[in-house]
C-alpha cells in the first residue's frame, strides 16, 4: 500500500482517531532513536501547541504562496 493511500485513509478517520494515529506513530518514531532528544522535544511542543489551538493554522496553499512571494522574487 502506498503512503498516499495510507494518508488518504487516515484523513478519512474521525479527528480523535487521527490524533491517536499520530500519537501512536510518534511514539514509534521516538522509540526508534532516529531523533535527538531536542528534536523530539521540539516536535512534542509544536504538537501540543497545535492541540491547544487547532484552528490557528494556515493551509499548505497559503504556505506555498507566502514562500513563493518571499523567495521567488
Amino acid at each position: 500500500m502506498s503512503s498516499d493511500t495510507v494518508l488518504k485513509e487516515a484523513r478519512a478517520l474521525p479527528f480523535a482517531e487521527q490524533v491517536e494515529l499520530c500519537r501512536s506513530l510518534w511514539n514509534e518514531i521516538i522509540h526508534s532513536h532516529e531523533l535527538t532528544p531536542g528534536e523530539a522535544e521540539l516536535i512534542d511542543r509544536r504538537l501540543q501547541e497545535h492541540l491547544d489551538r487547532p484552528n490557528d493554522v494556515i493551509s499548505l496553499g497559503e504556505v506555498k504562496t507566502r514562500l513563493d512571494a518571499k523567495y521567488r522574487k
